[in-house]
């Protein structure tokens, strides 16, 4: 064994991942604090295998559809559903929610990621029992590795948390995002129920629009790009995504064995398909895997994620007796949404947990 060899193996031996982990998040500077302090390579732990990084060469020039929701009601049920089924991701513009009010939760985001490390510390926890967190990857001690991305998530159903959790900044357009998201995902599990051909009020009546999470996504510049990820391989777990992102780019879906750069459009919203809806669709709908690449601009990237989730949590789900014949048999079992989820947290981001329920 040569010298470098041995000396790396001794490093590798020394190495205290978890000891090195905890000190991060207990210093609670996030990704941005550590670009502040200078530093010109990522830590140990943000590094990840280089056989799961995303390579360039496997990127399509193909784009997710885009649906005009001015257009006729039976055009947008038919582009939708075919979105749905065959990409389970596409874009809406013409969506009645304000381009002031998209450019202004862009802005009030970055500006609460960009305040000072110890103004933003008073907001860093893992305790999501008050509604509202600032952190580093929620799955950042299960994780192989972690992604270079910080997150304000905050608890938006029905009832809001104590606004005083959110931070001032961007308290009153986090406010006025979830007020407008409610009209909004009334209008798309609408559209998603008809075009399983149920009835339009099939979806709300579950409680599918009444469990809201909402993550604000901030990915700094990062001085490696090429060896970590802003946020790893994964499907979204619940029923719907409304995700706004701005114009730096970054956000790629898997599409057949080809991944597919989700283009910015301003003034447009991203919506995908979860795992739920898959299941409750009976795989008529597609939850399928998306990522988002390491920031190697200058200029951080922003993105404001909307989860729709059932609040009912020990109500049986599994598809729609609707969908299901001799031809076409159920193809999950019931399950609760407290099962679920208690799944969904026992495991790092990126495993998809539809095969756990499979018949």
């Amino acid at each position: 064994m040569g010298l470098s060899a041995a000396t790396a193996t001794q490093e590798d031996n020394n190495y205290d991942r978890a000891k090195e982990v905890k000190q991060f998040d207990d210093s609670k500077l996030g990704v941005k604090g550590l670009l502040d302090s200078g530093i010109t390579t990522i830590p140990r732990f943000f590094l990840h295998d280089p056989s799961t990084l995303p390579s360039p060469t496997t990127t399509s020039t193909a784009q997710i559809p885009v649906v005009d929701l001015s257009d006729s009601r039976s055009n947008i049920v038919n582009q939708v559903h075919e979105a749905s089924r065959s990409w389970g991701f596409f874009q809406i513009i013409n969506h009645g929610v304000p381009l002031e009010l998209l450019d202004g939760v862009i802005g009030s985001v970055k500006g609460f990621n960009e305040m000072p490390t110890e103004f933003k510390a008073r907001y860093y926890s893992r305790e999501m029992g008050r509604g509202a967190l600032f952190s580093t990857n929620f799955d950042l001690f299960l994780s192989k590795a972690a992604s270079w991305r910080d997150t304000l998530q905050v608890k938006i159903g029905s009832v809001l948390p104590n606004l005083e959790w959110i931070p001032e900044i961007c308290r009153e357009e986090v406010v006025e995002w979830n007020r407008q998201m409610v009209i909004l995902g009334e209008t798309l599990m609408g559209i998603l129920s008809e075009g399983l051909g149920l009835e339009t009020e099939r979806l709300k009546k579950m409680t599918c629009l009444e469990s809201r999470v909402l993550a604000a996504h901030y990915y700094p510049y990062c001085p490696e790009p090429d060896r970590t990820v802003g946020i790893t391989s994964h499907t979204d777990p619940g029923v719907l995504t409304v995700l706004l992102q701005d114009q730096v780019g970054g956000l790629q879906v898997k599409h057949g064995e080809e991944w597919v750069d989700i283009k910015p459009i301003h003034g447009a919203l991203v919506i995908n398909i979860g795992d739920i809806l898959q299941m409750i669709s009976n795989d008529e709908y597609k939850s399928v895997d998306h990522r988002v690449l390491a920031n190697r601009f200058q200029e951080p990237r922003i993105s404001i994620a909307v989860f729709f989730n059932p609040s009912e949590r020990e109500t049986l789900y599994g598809p729609f007796p609707e969908l299901v014949s001799p031809e076409n048999p159920a193809l999950y079992l019931q399950f609760t949404l407290s099962d679920f989820m208690r799944k969904l947290f026992s495991k790092e981001l990126g495993k998809s947990l539809i095969n756990m329920f499979k018949l």
